[in-house]
């Protein structure tokens, strides 16, 4: 049986914007040795409810992006008011400092530092994984549905378990680059699952 495998990596704008909004907020609960990128040292007005109301945004966000990629920068740029209306304090002052860090986020991310970076920094590790999964895959009669889309993420999700299928996987770089074992061994198990 031939492998129909077939894999795409990504990082998504949306995702790792969370992130980016995340860090800050955990930042404001940290000392400034455990600090996370991105440092921003002015007290920003986050909704009381805010890892509540971040877990439903994540999940909305990562089901918008898993049907259809181009809804991710659909949703950075054109709903980007969506993050602020559910994260952030409602005030003039509030609103001012979104959009301050929606700008500083897209300014990195779209320079040679941020998403390309990410992206090139596990081409390698990419192959080594396709290459894995395809032995496991045909070593087990397997023949994957859909394509399986790995959405790099810069830094670990800390408020949400990322829940993850064989079409759509969500991991943070580091642990995509430092957990190569465990990921091969999550995505057999998923695979299995899906075809028992």
């Amino acid at each position: 049986m031939k492998c129909t495998l077939e894999i795409k990596t990504e990082a998504a704008y949306s995702l790792n914007f969370l992130i980016y909004i995340q860090n800050i907020f955990l930042n404001q609960k940290s000392n400034k040795e455990q600090y996370r990128f991105p440092s921003v040292f002015s007290e920003i007005s986050f909704e009381e409810d805010f890892e509540n109301r971040f877990r439903n945004l994540w999940d909305e966000v990562k089901h918008k992006i898993a049907e259809h990629p181009m809804n991710d920068i659909k949703l950075f740029m054109d709903e980007k008011n969506l993050f602020y209306q559910c994260l952030f304090e409602k005030s003039d002052e509030s609103l001012e400092t979104y959009n301050e860090i929606h700008f500083s986020f897209r300014v990195w991310w779209d320079s040679f530092a941020g998403r390309f970076t990410l992206e090139k920094s596990t081409d390698e590790l990419v192959r080594k994984l396709y290459l894995n999964l395809e032995k496991f895959l045909n070593n087990n009669s397997i023949a994957p549905e859909n394509l399986l889309t790995i959405s790099l993420i810069y830094d670990e999700c800390s408020l949400i378990r990322l829940d993850d299928t064989t079409s759509y996987f969500i991991i943070s770089a580091e642990d995509f680059v430092t957990k190569q074992k465990e990921l091969l061994e999550k995505l057999h198990k998923l695979f299995k699952e899906e075809n028992s």
